[in-house]
């Protein structure tokens, strides 16, 4: 029984929702000895299995992104984009994959607007089970087809992102399949804490002052406070860094819930991968915001632009949604939330080659 909620406190040994609704996490693990961690870069994300709840059953050799400088001194960029199948997401579908396998699933269902789906369904082919997709009817061709490639099953639904996750979610409940959902599933924030570990390591477990990140349903920012949260509860490191949430304009939930709707209204119509009106962890987001005297900011769709043409003309070639981040990075500083002198990490989430 090694899932339990957190609002109700009951167990389960697996389920991908509490019967009251509310998401699950894993109960408490063994935190490591608080000693010099002996960490072997080769073996990527799973160098830090003993912060990991799931046993490695499924890899495509995902982690270790490079960490390199950005467009200042006190900039750095973590380059997500190069992880086997493009984004920051194939390290929970490593874990999820993992997961799914050890419980003996025998399909995964999940439901996407393109990164997650051909994380889930690339990570299925490489665990040998089949998977389905349920898309929005709109979305990219280019990521239907990395989820078509790879023998997953596509389901293209009309409608809102939220009429999209409720079809998974009816096929779920009808016993199609297994829920590898990177909103729901604990293991999939498990694989993206591990960010927040490499991160470390390749600072000499120094910690930045701030990370920025995009932020739809959150699983990058939650998974590096757990991450930051779990090296520091073993000594590894001394602190959790500020939390700095990017999202879309007009589609900006975290930002509405800090400052307001006129803080988060505007219009996005290419940052696709973050718009998220009703994120499933949206208080747990909200309290690891707070907990490192974080921020939340909407961008435009302009700003984003802006932000991606250059980071392309510096050689990172990343999709739209992924320079969100760099985008708010230039807006906090320009609203003297960060100082120019602060240490900032940035991931770059995604590839621009599916886009």
């Amino acid at each position: 029984m090694d899932l339990r909620c957190p609002a109700c406190d009951r167990t389960f040994s697996d389920r991908w929702r509490c019967t009251c609704g509310s998401p699950l996490e894993f109960a408490e693990r063994p935190r490591p000895a608080s000693e010099t961690p002996d960490v072997d870069p080769r073996e990527g994300m799973w160098a830090f299995r003993s912060f990991l709840p799931v046993a490695r059953h499924v890899s495509l050799g995902e982690g270790y992104t490079p960490l390199v400088d950005g467009p200042d001194p006190a900039t750095a960029y973590k380059l997500e984009y190069v992880l086997p199948t493009g984004s920051f997401k194939d390290r929970g579908a490593a874990t999820t994959l993992s997961r799914a396998v050890a419980v003996g699933a025998d399909r995964v269902l999940e439901d996407s607007s393109g990164n997650a789906g051909a994380a889930i369904a690339a990570y299925a082919a490489r665990a040998g089970l089949p998977a389905r997709i349920y898309v929005p009817a709109g979305a990219k061709q280019s990521k239907l087809e990395a989820i078509r490639r790879v023998g997953a099953d596509v389901v293209r639904v009309d409608g809102t992102r939220g009429d999209v996750t409720g079809a998974c979610i009816n096929a779920v409940d009808a016993g199609e399949g297994w829920y590898a959902s990177h909103a729901w599933n604990p293991a999939f924030l498990a694989g993206t804490a591990t960010m927040a570990h490499e991160l470390a390591h390749q600072r000499d477990w120094t910690v930045p002052d701030a990370l920025v990140l995009p932020v739809g349903h959150g699983p990058l920012l939650l998974g590096a406070y757990r991450g930051f949260r779990a090296l520091e509860a073993a000594g590894w490191t001394d602190r959790t860094p500020r939390l700095l949430a990017a999202q879309a304009a007009g589609t900006a939930p975290i930002v509405a819930a800090l400052h307001g709707a006129h803080a988060a209204a505007g219009e996005n119509d290419v940052a696709d991968g973050i718009r998220i009106d009703d994120p499933v962890r949206e208080t747990a987001i909200l309290e690891a915001i707070e907990a490192t005297d974080g921020d939340a900011i909407a961008l435009p769709s302009a700003a984003v632009r802006t932000a991606r043409d250059r980071l392309h003309g510096e050689g990172f070639y990343v999709e739209s949604t992924a320079a969100v981040a760099p985008a708010a990075l230039e807006a906090y500083r320009d609203r003297d939330l960060l100082d120019a002198d602060d240490a900032v990490v940035v991931p770059l989430t995604g590839t621009g080659l599916t886009e």
